[in-house]
């Protein structure tokens, strides 16, 4: 499969990154499991239910999608989560939006939301994060344009994947 010289990222890519590269790989080739998951289909719950006053799935250029989005003096940014387990793929998710608008001359702020556990925490974007996402994306891009998937990584987090039955049928 060719893919496009410039690979459009998007925010989920960024999170896969740092939870599972093979799932990154089959979900930026079109192989989405995401639709047949009770876990997935809990967080839209979660997400549906939190926040019920706020506008949710904001679509900036037909391109990202944000939970949700609060106009004021300084736009912010929402990212509404189950758990807190995969914190640092949601912290780069959130900077990954935070660098998308900034490229565009917007400048916001990130929080991502833990309803659960009523907890939020600020996602701050300076240029040490600047660079470093710039970072991943290019690895990202690197994974991504491979003609295989990387090699699959039994972790503790896999029975709870999507992408679980796909990866480990044959087992």
């Amino acid at each position: 499969m060719m893919l496009p010289q410039k690979i459009l990222i998007r925010g989920t890519q960024i999170n896969y990154y740092f939870i599972c590269k093979t799932k990154l790989w089959l979900f930026s080739h079109f192989i989405h499991m995401e639709s047949t998951s009770d876990l997935v289909s809990l967080g839209k719950l979660l997400h549906e239910a939190s926040y019920s006053k706020e506008n949710k799935e904001e679509i900036i250029n037909n391109e990202i999608a944000i939970d949700f989005i609060r106009k004021g003096d300084v736009l912010e940014l929402h990212e509404v989560k189950k758990s807190n387990k995969m914190e640092k793929a949601h912290y780069y998710q959130m900077l990954y939006y935070l660098y998308y608008l900034d490229k565009r001359g917007i400048k916001a702020k990130g929080f991502i939301d833990y309803p659960k556990l009523r907890k939020r925490k600020e996602v701050v974007f300076t240029d040490k994060e600047k660079e470093e996402i710039e970072k991943i994306m290019m690895d990202v891009e690197s994974i991504v344009s491979k003609s295989k998937p990387p090699k699959i990584e039994r972790k503790s987090i896999c029975k709870k994947c999507a992408y679980y039955d796909f990866c480990f049928s044959g087992d």
